[in-house]
């Protein structure tokens, strides 16, 4: 991952954008510190599971296929309302 200046990264903010799609994420420093990591849209979307209908999001639960999993309803008394 190559490491860019905020100062550098403004100034040359269409090569940030190339080398990005090209060679993957770019870490951008502020006064020495990482602050910030530019990617492309496809690896957003893969990360963020944009990309996936909802069933293929279901199917990555945690809780797929578990049987054991129980839902509680609220019992508690609805409120009343004035009209």
């Amino acid at each position: 991952m190559r490491t860019w200046q905020i100062q550098e990264a403004k100034a040359q903010f269409s090569e940030l954008v190339r080398d990005t799609e090209r060679s993957g994420p770019q870490e951008i420093t502020w006064h020495g510190r990482s602050v910030a990591v530019v990617m492309s849209k496809a690896d957003y979307e893969r990360l963020s599971g944009a990309d996936l209908n909802l069933v293929e999001f279901m199917r990555r639960s945690p809780l797929y296929d578990a049987d054991d999993v129980e839902f509680e309803r609220d019992t508690s008394l609805t409120r009343e309302v004035d009209f």
